[in-house]
This record gives structure tokens, C-alpha cells and sequence, in this order.
């Protein structure tokens, strides 16, 4: 029995999609199972309820063998480490309880770098795989860079402007993975019950891109002018508030983007294990073109 949390996000969607193509036992925690698609809710044990919560993840934990952890980042939280941390410590407690043998969790890269300890998300991330691994339970948490998908969050901006922002300059070269890749990696170890100790495993797309590289291949991909500008990071900040994030976590959404621009994703190299196959223009086509914008696609 393999349990997966966050079953409607764009990850966690993607990993039930091939947990069930295997046929194996799939239960899934879920606050509103109405959003959860037809397949999920015909083929997969329902708990209704938040992962965060103690007796929720007690009764999805109970006599399952794996969890895909995934913890949503709270946008009113009070700081990151509440949003990851706290929000994990009745898993971490369940996990140890219920005798669970495997985790595969999504988190981020920067473990060991000097400037992981003021980054945001991702010093929330890792302190939350830290709370995973004290438990003792075997894990394999996939260390990702930003998400080619995030793009897809500015399509208005994209479609009526013919832009997009972010604070980190547009000529810097860094690392992104497709959500799509990322699922198919934690499918993988899930799904594997050869493996045991605890380590982190880097997820990485094919190449380093700059978001200048990327606003000439959606111009390319759309048949539109876009380009990219950098902003400041107090206006980035802002824009967070005004859509409703905490101070704490806006905050936690530019000090991730400020480590980001002085090169926290970029000290993992590249290699045939932690490679994924797709690249920035073929997410473009198949991704956000045909379904997000109604562009040509492919």
C-alpha cells in the first residue's frame, strides 16, 4: 500500500496517474475528495482530511509500506518553518507509529550551501527532510530547482502584456525540471521496495536556462513577442502581499528568489541519474502552449 499526499496538486496528480497504471494499492489524503479526478476516486482508498493533521495521516499511515510526502506551502502561515516544519510534525510521528518503511518527499536544492540557511521555501524544505530523517525511516527526498510549470502562472501577464517578471537576472543560467519529470522520478522510488537508508536525490532538467532564454522560446512557441524583466525584490515581495501571502511567507518567496539569483540551484552537477528528459521548449509546446494559452503546440 502506497500512500500519497497532496493528490490534487500538479505533482501529486501526476504521481497517482502512475501509481495506478502499475496496479498497486493506492490510498490518498485528501481535505475535499470532490477535486480529486474520477480515476483517483474510483481506484484509490480515500482519508478524508489534511496531511497536517495527527489523525488523519494515523489512519492513512496504518499498514501502508510507502508515503509520497508533499507539504503544501501555507500561504498565510506565520513563517516557513511553520508552513514545513509544524506543518509535518504529526506525520513524522506517524510515520515512526505506524511503521512506515519508505518516504519519497519533494524538497529543494541547496542542502549544503552557504546560502541554504537564509532561502526561504528552501530552508523550510530541508528542515522538514531533516524531521523525516530523524524518524528514521528510509527516504529519498528528490531535491528540485524551480518548476518550468511556475511560468504557467504569469500566463496572463504572458498573454495580454507579452511579458513576465520575476527579481533574478535575465542572463543567469539555472536549472528547472518539469513537474511531469518529477512525478515520473517519485513514481520510481515508490514504487521500488529494494531500496533503504536516506539520501537526497537531485532532480534536474536537461539544461541550465536563463529567463531570457526562455522568453525567446515561448515568443518562438506562441508566435508572439514576450520578453522578460527583471523586477526588484521588494516589488516581488509585494506582489505576494497584495494577493493575500503572509508577510512571512512572501518574505519566504524572496529570500528563495534572492538565493536563487546568487546561485543556490547551482552547485549539483548535471549527470545521467539526475537527468530528466525534458527541456524548456518542449514544456512550452506540449505544456503551456496548447493547453494553458491555446497556442500552436506542437
Amino acid at each position: 500500500m502506497i500512500v500519497v499526499t497532496a493528490p490534487t496538486s500538479d505533482i501529486g496528480r501526476r504521481v497517482i496517474r502512475n501509481l495506478l497504471q502499475s496496479g498497486t494499492p493506492l490510498r490518498v489524503i485528501a481535505r475535499d475528495p470532490s477535486r480529486l479526478t474520477e480515476e483517483t476516486r474510483d481506484s484509490a482508498e480515500i482519508v478524508q482530511g489534511s496531511h497536517g493533521d495527527t489523525a488523519a495521516v494515523n489512519r492513512a499511515f496504518d499498514g501502508a509500506d510507502a508515503v509520497f510526502w508533499l507539504a503544501p506551502a501555507d500561504p498565510k502561515a506565520a513563517s516557513v518553518i511553520a508552513a514545513y516544519v509544524d506543518f509535518t510534525r504529526p506525520a513524522a510521528a506517524a510515520l515512526k507509529a505506524q511503521g512506515i518503511k519508505r518516504v519519497v518527499s519533494i524538497t529543494a536544492l541547496g542542502r549544503g550551501s552557504p546560502l541554504a540557511d537564509k532561502a526561504g521555501y528552501v530552508t523550510g524544505s530541508l528542515a522538514m527532510d531533516d524531521l523525516i530523517a530523524a524518524t528514521g525511516v528510509a527516504c529519498r527526498s528528490l531535491a528540485c530547482p524551480s518548476f518550468m510549470d511556475n511560468i504557467a502562472r504569469q500566463a496572463t501577464a504572458i498573454t495580454k502584456m507579452g511579458k513576465f517578471f520575476l527579481p533574478i537576472s535575465g542572463d543567469l543560467r539555472l536549472p528547472s525540471v518539469a513537474t511531469s519529470d518529477i512525478a515520473t522520478v517519485a513514481a520510481r522510488w515508490l514504487l521500488d521496495n529494494s531500496w533503504s537508508g536516506q539520501s537526497e536525490v537531485a532532480v534536474l532538467g536537461p539544461e541550465d536556462i536563463s529567463f531570457n532564454d526562455m522568453s525567446a522560446i515561448i515568443s518562438d512557441v506562441l508566435g508572439k513577442a514576450v520578453t522578460y524583466q527583471q523586477i526588484g525584490f521588494d516589488a516581488y515581495k509585494a506582489r505576494f502581499v497584495e494577493i493575500g501571502l503572509s508577510d512571512a511567507m512572501a518574505q519566504g518567496m524572496t529570500d528563495m528568489a534572492r538565493a536563487k539569483d546568487q546561485g543556490l540551484d547551482l552547485a549539483v552537477s548535471r549527470n545521467p541519474e539526475n537527468t530528466t528528459p525534458t527541456d524548456f521548449r518542449t514544456w512550452c509546446e506540449d505544456a503551456f502552449a496548447a493547453t494553458t494559452l491555446g497556442g500552436r503546440g506542437r
